[in-house]
């Protein structure tokens, strides 16, 4: 599991289609299926151990959760944080006070060079 904070991408001007204000930042890269989900965890809710079947971002957008790795090891996430997980890692993911995350599922996941610059350092559960 890679951990990532979207409010510390080095973000690019959009110099494009007359924009004004705007930036970006590719942080990842997919290739084969792909699916888009809504997830909301209830207060105490989790979806327990499994593998991804997919390279995955896990983002969340309101609330706040976790993510653990396959030893468990839990990465607290709060609006605007998340994960990238590879297909077939293990994981788990959940909130004791309520989250609604989008998850972005990509058959070949990968995170783009200078990626790491976005992640979170990691909490202890």
């Amino acid at each position: 599991m890679e951990p990532i904070d979207l409010r510390a991408l080095r973000c690019e001007g959009i110099r494009l289609y007359q924009s004004v204000a705007a930036a970006s930042a590719e942080f990842a890269a997919g290739a084969g299926e792909a699916h888009l989900h809504c997830v909301r965890f209830e207060p105490g809710g989790a979806i327990g151990p499994h593998e991804a079947g997919f390279g995955q971002l896990f983002l969340v957008v309101e609330g706040r959760g976790w993510v653990s790795d396959a030893d468990g090891r839990r990465v607290e996430v709060s609006a605007g944080q998340g994960a990238l997980l590879a297909r077939g890692e293990l994981h788990a993911k959940g909130s004791d006070t309520g989250m609604t995350a989008l998850m972005v599922q990509v058959r070949e996941l990968a995170p783009r060079a200078g990626a790491h610059a976005a992640q979170t350092p990691r909490r202890g559960a």
